[in-house]
């Protein structure tokens, strides 16, 4: 009788590991006679544990910021968060609001022209007026100018609330920039709010245009309900999420005391042995492999694995790149799913040694990182390659 030895990933603790052990026999069973499964569960003593009860966590209520108090700053700072993934929201919001086309005076200026007039002029000396932010304001004023709901945002806005709305957008753009390009430094939001003023001054609003304009608190009431539930649960949030960076980082910070577990039960397997990793478990089989010769494992299965990404990034605790794999490590199956985005390719570093074999779950990621249990396809898979 040959053995297979599972290891679970990240984040798993009981009752789900029992029920994930279950599901992984019944499929591999099913398909392969005169296997023994033994499960390691390595998560209920080396995974991570608040262990002071979540102490290291700030406290939800705090003392207020300035007039307004923290649910006004943090209701602030997610219309920014809106802002920076669409600089148009506001101007989009605003432009709902317009009602039928107003007739004018012969010979009036539409509110809309001026405010073009005033964006060219500043898109005309270049990123100057925001260099503190960093490129792209010329470029950002050019393409507001020129977009086609200022003029039903202009119809609906006064002359100041629509500066106050542009330099909004203005400094979003150029914000949303940098934060695409993986900079390294943000601004603080002390620093946008004085360059946002100096903006909107420019294209006509008064001192203070920030904090003016309907579309503004149309944003501010659509974020402040989520902002302050977010901050009441974070305790909650955190409880649910730490084991899963926390399993990660405590692996690669302190993860010899697990290795040393696994080879004492793989040293007490009958031969011959598959061991089979899901996610850090695939991490985890990898390294042990690496690290100590075990002859009675024939074969190495990953599961939506990030070893190889962590070789590549030199960050695998067993084996720095370009090192070759070791001779003794045995015959490694890897399988990943190409919307699984934590799972990577070994046979490129590899090559010979390791057999990448996509698999499709049909599941968006996240859910696709958690979906192999249940696809047949993956149980034929390594059952066509067990010992």
């Amino acid at each position: 009788m040959s053995t297979v030895v599972f290891l679970h990933g990240t984040g798993v603790r009981e009752p789900g590991f029992s029920a994930l052990v279950d599901r992984v026999t019944a499929g591999l069973t099913a398909l392969r006679d005169g296997q023994r499964i033994v499960p390691f569960y390595w998560g209920g003593t080396h995974g991570a544990k608040l262990a002071a009860g979540g102490a290291s966590l700030p406290p939800s209520q705090g003392t207020a910021r300035g007039p307004a108090g923290p649910e006004a700053d943090g209701a602030d700072t997610a219309a920014w968060a809106v802002l920076y993934d669409d600089p148009y929201a506001e101007l989009a919001l605003a432009a709902v609001g317009t009602e039928s086309a107003v007739e004018r005076p012969p010979g009036s200026v539409p509110p809309q022209q001026r405010m073009r007039h005033r964006l060219a002029a500043l898109a005309a000396q270049g990123d100057a007026p925001a260099a503190e932010l960093g490129p792209g304001l010329a470029g950002a004023a050019t393409e507001l100018a020129a977009h086609p709901l200022l003029g039903p945002a202009s119809e609906a806005l006064g002359a100041e609330d629509l500066a106050a709305l542009a330099a909004r957008s203005l400094t979003a753009s150029v914000i949303g920039g940098l934060l695409d390009s993986d900079a390294p430094v943000a601004p603080s939001g002390d620093l946008r709010d004085a360059v946002t003023e100096r903006l909107g001054e420019a294209l006509g609003a008064p001192p203070r245009g920030t904090e003016r304009g309907l579309g503004t608190l149309l944003l501010r009431a659509a974020g402040s309900a989520a902002s302050r539930a977010a901050v009441r649960r974070r305790r909650p949030l955190t409880e649910a999420a730490h084991p899963v960076a926390g399993d990660v980082l405590r692996y690669l910070s302190r993860g010899e005391p697990l290795r040393a577990d696994l080879r004492t039960l793989l040293a007490g397997c009958e031969p011959p042995v598959t061991l089979i990793g899901h996610s850090l478990g695939g991490i985890i089989a990898l390294d042990t492999l690496v690290t100590t010769p075990l002859p009675q494992v024939r074969l190495l299965v990953t599961v939506g694995s990030q070893g190889p990404f962590l070789y590549e990034s030199g960050s695998l605790p067993s084996l720095l790149h370009p090192e070759p794999l070791p001779a003794h490590v045995p015959h490694w199956l890897n399988l990943y799913d190409r919307r699984d985005l934590l799972s990577y390719l070994g046979a490129p570093f590899f090559p010979g040694r390791v057999d990448d074999r996509c698999v499709d779950n049909r599941q968006p990621f996240p859910a696709a990182h958690s979906a192999y249990w249940t696809n047949p396809d993956v149980y034929r898979c390594i059952a066509k390659h067990l010992p």
